[in-house]
């Protein structure tokens, strides 16, 4: 099929090596170009990304969203549409099909669309509606350390067909990246760092998410609230106990992010930087940015 516009797919990494033949079998005869920004994994993420003729590049991992903006500045895109993807994502072929003819019609700048979250192997009933396709130049992100938005210049259209997002292997690296995130909201909260948007309860979708993080650590039973907003009210339940452990892990994320703040106010001061399994150790093979 002769298509009139190209798409690249752009993934940031770190020690993902149990996920880059999946991520590249996924894209293999859709996306026209694929692009890596490694932030110096230890594993082989890197050699298994090379060997699949994936275009790599090396930089210092300054937040995730430094780190989406660098990428949509500095990689060398020659594709009329850029699509955002985490390597721990699969396209259906539903969505990839619904991108195809969406990008083709010419009729929105940028597409959101659901992505189902995988737990314990299991899907959930769990979705969430997100922007990550764009035409090149009509997007940069909020410059935060986590949890990094989108901004898009023109309008956004939905369309039909799951992201599916399978959260981690197993339980022990799952709880691994929560410990980081966790950290980082807990600094951002410390060193009172901007937002992605002002937090207000009757704008936008985003302004919405910001009044919430703001004002959910004042909620009475906030705990308590949030298991069953999980479990009942986004019908985690149906997954059985999985749907319950997530429900419940989710809870427990929210509460390690107020105890890790409530930590560095008694110390006055954030923990120390941990490197999380980079090494530091540039690759000589891909171009290394500093």
């Amino acid at each position: 099929m002769i298509r009139n516009h190209k798409i690249a797919v752009i993934l940031i990494t770190l020690n993902e090596a149990h996920n880059i033949k999946q991520v590249y079998d996924n894209l293999n005869g859709w996306a026209d170009e694929i692009f890596i920004v490694d932030s110096y994994s230890k594993d082989n993420t890197v050699d298994i990304a090379l060997s699949y003729g994936i275009n790599v590049v090396q930089r210092k991992f300054r937040g995730f969203g430094n780190q989406w903006n660098f990428a949509l500045n500095e990689l060398p895109i020659s594709s009329s549409w850029v699509m955002k993807l985490d390597p721990d994502e699969r396209i259906s072929d539903e969505l990839k099909g619904n991108i195809i003819k969406t990008i083709e019609s010419e009729s929105f700048d940028a597409i959101s669309f659901n992505r189902r979250l995988w737990f314990m192997q299991k899907p959930l009933p769990i979705y969430q509606k997100i922007i990550r396709v764009w035409k090149s130049g009509h997007c940069h992100f909020s410059d935060v350390s986590v949890n990094e938005y989108p901004i898009i210049n023109g309008n956004v259209g939905f369309i039909y067909g799951d992201l599916e997002h399978y959260d981690s292997p197993d339980l022990d690296h799952w709880l691994e990246k929560q410990n980081r995130y966790t950290t980082s909201e807990a600094i951002i909260f410390y060193q009172r760092t901007p937002l992605s948007d002002k937090p207000y309860l009757f704008g936008t979708t985003l302004q919405r998410r910001m009044w919430l993080k703001v004002n959910f650590y004042k909620l009475p039973f906030r705990y308590f609230i949030l298991f069953i907003y999980h479990w009942l009210i986004q019908g985690a339940f149906k997954a059985g106990k999985a749907g319950f452990v997530w429900a419940r892990l989710r809870s427990d994320v929210m509460r390690l992010v107020e105890y890790k703040k409530y930590e560095m106010s008694i110390a006055n001061k954030i923990p120390g930087k941990r490197f999380y399994g980079t090494s530091n150790q540039a690759d000589s093979r891909v171009k290394n940015y500093k």
